[in-house]
């Protein structure tokens, strides 16, 4: 599918609208007010759900290995997930995410 200049611009400008849009709802009529405590608790939750729709893909399906399952990313993950409930720091968490991964990629084998 090629699209003309003319269609990769009205393209842009719509979507550029469509975020300011969606950033002045917040910002420009209520971000001078403050919010009810039932919706601040809600919002505290947001990064939560996000997150795991967002990694759970690049885990269960790389594209590094063409979407094949791959047991070192499962083997990280895993190991994430018991460093973080071991020690409740997000830091700790990333780091010992991220060496865990390093260390599979040499150990087992390709």
């Amino acid at each position: 599918m090629t699209l003309s200049d003319a269609q990769i611009w009205l393209v842009i400008i719509c979507l550029g609208a469509g975020s300011f849009l969606l950033r002045l709802s917040f910002l420009g009529i209520i971000g001078s007010r403050d919010l009810p405590e039932w919706l601040l608790r809600h919002l505290r939750y947001t990064a939560v759900a996000v997150m795991p729709g967002m990694i759970t893909p690049m885990i269960l399906f790389p594209t590094a290995t063409g979407g094949q399952f791959d047991m070192v990313r499962i083997g990280a993950a895993v190991a994430t997930i018991a460093i973080s409930l071991w020690t409740r720091n997000a830091t700790l968490t990333i780091f010992g995410g991220a060496g865990v991964l390093f260390a599979l990629h040499f150990l087992l084998p390709a």
